[in-house]
């Protein structure tokens, strides 16, 4: 008999997915990649790039589909968006852990918040990214 991967473990699997996608795409449009998964015990930050003298801090939702037909379904009615589950509680711990980051990295340019929602099907290698810019203007 089959075993199926937990729940947790296949949110994990999902999340890392999503955040290397994300990684992909940001360095194929000319980021340059700082590091992955910072993680402090107050927050964590999926992916840091920077392009232009300027630092962004990208935090991925993704989201998984069984099939490129639901994905492109979902997307065309509009269903929930991995981006709007980026709320206050997760800012503010994100929002620490870049305080963080920029103490211990004597940054002293910009810096800007993105969210990259990532939509997948893994079993097609199929994948959507819509990337969020500047969702705390200056």
């Amino acid at each position: 008999m089959e075993q199926k991967p937990n729940k947790k473990f296949q949110n994990k699997s999902t999340g890392s997915l999503g955040e290397k996608l994300a990684a992909d795409y940001l360095v194929k449009r000319s980021f340059v990649l700082l590091e992955m998964n910072y993680l402090r015990p107050w927050g964590e930050i999926d992916v840091i790039v920077k392009k232009d003298d300027k630092v962004h801090f990208v935090e991925v939702k993704t989201v998984s589909y069984e099939t490129r037909a639901y994905l492109e379904s979902a997307v065309t009615h509009g269903t929930w968006r991995p981006e709007e589950n980026v709320h206050q509680y997760k800012l503010k711990k994100l929002n620490r852990a870049i305080e963080t980051w920029i103490s211990e990295n004597n940054w002293l340019g910009d810096v800007q918040i993105d969210v990259a929602a990532v939509r997948v099907v893994p079993r097609e290698t199929y994948s959507t990214i819509n990337i969020v810019s500047n969702i705390i203007p200056n």
